[in-house]
């Protein structure tokens, strides 16, 4: 894989030792970005315990989830270029991938994707939002080779 143009932190903060490389997640955070201006983004692999405590803190959801993304805005005045962090829970996202019959790859793409785009500002709030949201997954992801992850069954290999 080449070298990201998007500035990635990796932080793997789990046991699990079934998660992507940092080069593909940067490629698929790259594809979620696309032509929007440069930005640093934080990819933290979490467990269980981690994506639970976030989750309840931040959403009011006491269960771990597979991707939560937060927004970073610099105070007034301050340029930066950082997007924000994402929080991928491992287990929960191969637990998703396994129960869905998906390659566990194209799930984590999923994942990194789905998450980029909030970070940019789009949502599933309503139907609409969401329809926008899931075309453009679909369109990013099958710039990898993945089925559209909404409409198609990945069998995993």
């Amino acid at each position: 894989m080449t070298e990201p143009r998007l500035p990635v932190d990796v932080q793997y903060a789990c046991a699990s030792s079934d998660v992507p490389e940092k080069a593909a997640l940067c490629q698929w955070a790259q594809a979620a970005l696309g032509a929007a201006s440069p930005a640093e983004l934080v990819i933290r692999i979490v467990d269980e315990t981690e994506s639970r405590e976030l989750n309840r803190r931040y959403r009011g959801k006491d269960r771990p989830t597979n991707v939560l993304s937060f927004t970073f805005e610099a105070p007034a005045g301050i340029d930066c270029g950082h997007l924000g962090d994402l929080v991928i829970c491992a287990p929960v996202v191969q637990q998703e991938a396994a129960a869905q019959g998906k390659v566990a790859d194209h799930h984590w793409a999923h994942m990194v994707v789905h998450g980029v785009l909030h970070l940019r500002g789009y949502d599933h709030a309503s139907d609409a939002r969401a329809a926008e949201m899931e075309a453009l997954e679909a369109r990013i992801l099958a710039g990898f080779g993945i089925a559209d992850p909404y409409t198609v069954p990945d069998m995993a290999v």
